[in-house]
Order: structure tokens, then C-alpha cells, then sequence
């Protein structure tokens, strides 16, 4: 009994410093790699969120490198683990779509058979985490569960969003929807997988057209890592540029040593880049974006081995931006949502020229005090920001305003 309680003692002191050192790092990781731009609003509360979320991803690779689990089972029970609150106006029903799971929001309130509008919700993570707990607040959606990579490696996953969307498509007077008002939406790679998705659904034959998409602070190109965005956001949390690199190739099980050269466009051969300047270019990007924090840099020399790791990045599948301009013209109307202090703003304004060049109707709403996540706090109360509020109601204004 003495041995069992030294045992339990020790290990008990064992974790209280691990903890406290790994307290210490994160807190130090934030101070000394983080920049909080002043136009961001609500510091403390951006800075909690970053110290949780840096303290889970360190947590999560010291049990990976203890080989008790991995990282990103880590990072899934973190983001799933405290839910956000339902709406006690909402119904929630779990149903199957095929193969794939779907989590139903629904309106108490009565509504005419067949005449409600329907969002087909497909939530962001990477690929690797989140899940349909998240309620993102929207009184009809349908939040798609696919398959999530290392264990199912894509691109199953969308596959698994173009099965549940054509089996909606198909099928949306059985929920209670009319047919010509279904929206596509998603926010970070959920609107990568929204703006594919509406592609894909663009030659499709004997379903009914998706209405509109609805594309959240998306992820669109992994060509051009350089665009002004991403140079002046490198260290704004809580998408720095290097995690978010990390994070979209480790989706596809790569392990790339050159991390640092393929932020400086490496992989990216001469040809290619010539290619797709007339989409991504910094030309493209309004002179009001460029006028603190970027200098043009030129590419570091192509590596034929680092192109062949990424080549699967650069299917518009995963980079929906590099589609061809008659798939482009062909899209619904769109509502785009970007922020100012995200790495990944101007692909969202690059898609915005797209689109509107090839007569697509956009709404565009950009946060001034915006950052990458922020519409995420949205079920959790007195948690979200001020903008998270203000971005989500132009959204919904936006739902509300569509007419069939």
C-alpha cells in the first residue's frame, strides 16, 4: 500500500512539473513569436484563446513524441471536448445521408412543407479535426460529418461532402426544403471544401443548381504563399502562416524536412507560375492591402522534389482558386466573409475578382478587426467577439435576403 501511494506521488509531481513547464513554454512561445496588431480589438481575450490553443498543440506533440498518442487526437478531443450551447430554438436531429453523417438544425417554429431555405454546412479543421457539434447558428443546416484524415486520407472527405450534397440535392422536399434554395457553405478549409464542392456540382446533371455558397475566411490556392497576406499576418494567431502550411500538407500524410522553402514558393515551378499570375499574382490584390508589411519577394529556386511532394495541393479540389474559367462562371451567387488579419485574406479577395470577372454576384464582408477563427466562438456567449456577432449577422442577413 506505502509503494502504491509513493507511486501515485510521484507521478503526481511528475505531472505537475511537466505541466508547469509546458505552462511556461507556451506562455513564453506566445510573447516572444505572437504579434496582436493594434487594429484588433478584445487583446486578452485573443491572447487566452491562443495560449489554450498553443498549450493543446504542445501538449499534443509531447504525448506524440512519448508515442502515447498523436497530436492531432489531441487537437480533436480539445476542439469537441466543451461543445457550444444549442439553441433552444433549434431542433437537433442526427440522420444519415448514404454513408455520411449529418446533424440537423431545425427550426421549432412551424414553417410551410418544402418552402424553407437549406444550408449544407461543411465545417473546417483541416481535414483532421472537428466535427457537427459545432453548431455554427444557423436556423436550417446540415452539418456534414466526413471522414477525417490520417485514418481515411483524402480525398475522401470530399468525396464524403459531394455524396451528402447530391443526396440532399436529391432528395430536399423530404426535409422540408425547397429544392431552388439550397446554399453550400463552410468556414476555413470548410469553405475550400464549399467552393470545391460547388465546382464539382457545376456539370452535374438532374439535381437541382446550389442557390448560393457561403465562403467563411476560406483557404483557396497553395501556389503563392507570398501574397501580401500572408507576409503582414505571418505571426497573428491564431493561424500563423507557418501552422497553416504545417497543417494543410500534414493533411495529405506528408512529411516535408523544407518546410522554409516551400514558404518561399519552391514548389512551384516556372511554367505554373506563369500560368496562374493572371489569378494570383499581388497585381491582383487592391492597393489598400499592400500598404504596410508586404515587399515583393521572389521565389527561391524550384525544387523538382519538393513539386512532386505538393502536387496534390494544386488539385482545386484542395485549391478551388486555380479552377478554369468555365467552371467559374458557372458558380452561384456568393457570399465571401474575409479579415484583415489573416493570413489567408487575400485568397479570398483573389476568388472575389474571379468570381466577379466572370459575372458572378458577390457580397463581401470584411472584418476591419477580423482575424482567422473568429466567427468560431459563435455558440459560446459572452466567449465571442464583437465581430464574431457582426460577421455571422451579414451572414445570416445574406440567407435571409436570398430569393428562389
Amino acid at each position: 500500500m506505502a509503494l502504491v501511494l509513493i507511486l501515485w506521488t510521484l507521478a503526481s509531481y511528475i505531472c505537475i512539473v511537466l505541466t508547469s513547464w509546458l505552462l511556461a513554454w507556451t506562455v513564453y512561445y506566445d510573447f516572444t513569436r505572437t504579434h496582436i496588431p493594434p487594429g484588433i480589438k478584445e487583446h486578452a481575450k485573443l491572447r487566452a484563446f491562443n495560449l489554450l490553443l498553443n498549450f493543446t498543440f504542445g501538449l499534443g506533440l509531447f504525448l506524440e513524441k512519448l508515442g502515447i498518442c498523436s497530436q492531432t487526437q489531441v487537437m480533436r478531443i480539445a476542439f469537441d471536448g466543451i461543445p457550444p450551447k444549442n439553441d433552444s430554438r433549434l431542433l437537433i436531429k442526427d440522420l444519415f445521408f448514404e454513408h455520411v453523417p449529418v446533424r440537423v438544425y431545425c427550426p421549432k417554429s412551424p414553417s410551410p412543407a418544402g418552402n424553407r431555405k437549406g444550408l449544407l454546412y461543411i465545417h473546417g479543421g483541416v481535414g483532421q479535426v472537428g466535427s457537427i457539434l459545432w453548431n455554427v447558428g444557423f436556423r436550417l443546416s446540415f452539418a456534414f460529418r466526413y471522414r477525417l484524415s490520417p485514418e481515411f486520407p483524402p480525398p475522401i472527405q470530399s468525396q464524403d461532402c459531394l455524396t451528402a450534397a447530391l443526396h440532399f440535392l436529391k432528395n430536399a422536399k423530404d426535409y422540408g426544403v425547397d429544392p431552388n434554395c439550397i446554399v453550400v457553405g463552410g468556414d476555413s478549409s470548410g469553405a475550400t471544401g464549399a467552393a470545391a464542392l460547388c465546382q464539382e456540382l457545376v456539370g452535374k446533371v438532374g439535381v437541382p443548381r446550389v442557390r448560393a455558397q457561403i465562403l467563411i475566411y476560406p483557404f483557396l490556392q497553395a501556389l503563392d504563399f507570398n501574397l501580401p497576406s500572408y507576409q503582414q499576418n505571418h505571426s497573428v494567431p491564431i493561424l500563423f502562416k507557418k501552422r497553416a502550411i504545417r497543417m494543410g500538407f500534414s493533411y495529405f500524410k506528408m512529411k516535408i524536412n523544407d518546410l522554409p522553402r516551400i514558404m518561399q514558393n519552391a514548389h512551384i515551378p516556372e511554367d505554373l507560375r506563369v500560368k496562374y499570375k493572371k489569378w494570383i499574382s499581388a497585381d491582383h490584390i487592391p492597393d489598400q492591402f499592400k500598404a504596410w508589411g508586404y515587399v515583393p519577394m521572389e521565389p527561391a529556386s524550384f525544387s523538382e522534389e519538393l513539386h512532386e511532394l505538393c502536387k496534390p495541393a494544386l488539385e482545386t479540389w484542395f485549391s478551388p482558386l486555380l479552377a478554369e474559367d468555365e467552371i467559374i462562371h458557372q458558380l452561384p451567387e456568393t457570399f465571401l466573409l474575409t479579415c484583415e488579419y489573416d493570413v489567408l485574406r487575400d485568397d479570398g479577395l483573389l476568388y472575389k475578382k474571379r468570381l466577379e470577372d466572370n459575372g458572378v454576384p458577390v457580397t463581401w464582408h470584411h472584418l476591419k478587426d477580423g482575424f482567422h477563427g473568429i466567427t468560431f466562438p459563435i455558440g459560446f456567449g459572452s466567449l465571442a467577439f464583437q465581430s464574431t456577432r457582426s460577421g455571422m449577422s451579414n451572414v445570416i442577413h445574406f440567407l435571409s435576403g436570398l430569393s428562389k
